[in-house]
């Protein structure tokens, strides 16, 4: 197992550091939306996973998901080479939990967007107002799914 480039307490204290929610990619949306017009309630604790965005009036939420927490297939994913196996465990178990939240959701009616960090930095971003127009059409529209990733738009009826 190689070894790690910073100390345990180091790589304690940066792991510590990492937001779950109001990270810099979702309060970017966030307020790109609401100066659209678009109104919401954050991270409702009664709705599975505690999406980051909730427009209930629209049946819709959105979550913004960071990739490497979420096991993304894009440059900005990477195995770490340390502690393999705990972080396949963990990331897996990640994607795994997602795929059961968003069936809970879909079940319960809602739609359901998802925007990928790589869709907003790194080398296949795209254009900030594009990913926002996105979801604004997104959010106006009857389509159940939407996917923005670096890249790559999907929408699914």
């Amino acid at each position: 197992m190689p070894a790690d480039t910073v100390t345990p307490a180091t790589r304690s204290r940066m792991m510590a550091g990492i937001k779950g929610k109001n990270t810099r990619p979702e309060l970017m949306i966030r307020s790109a939306l609401h100066r659209r017009g678009f109104r919401f309630r954050l991270h409702r604790k009664d709705l599975p996973g505690k999406p980051d965005l909730v427009f209930a009036g629209r049946g819709a939420v959105i979550f913004v998901h960071g990739c490497f927490w979420h096991g993304h297939d894009c440059h900005l994913f990477r195995w770490p080479k340390s502690r393999e196996e705990f972080w396949r465990d963990k990331i897996g178990r990640n994607i795994e939990r997602d795929r059961r939240q968003y069936q809970a959701l879909t079940e319960a009616g809602w739609r359901i967007g998802t925007v990928r960090e790589c869709a907003l930095k790194g080398k296949t971003r795209l254009p900030f107002d594009s990913v926002v127009d996105q979801c604004a059409i997104w959010l106006k529209s009857d389509t159940k799914t939407l996917e923005v990733s670096g890249d790559s738009t999907r929408a699914t009826v």
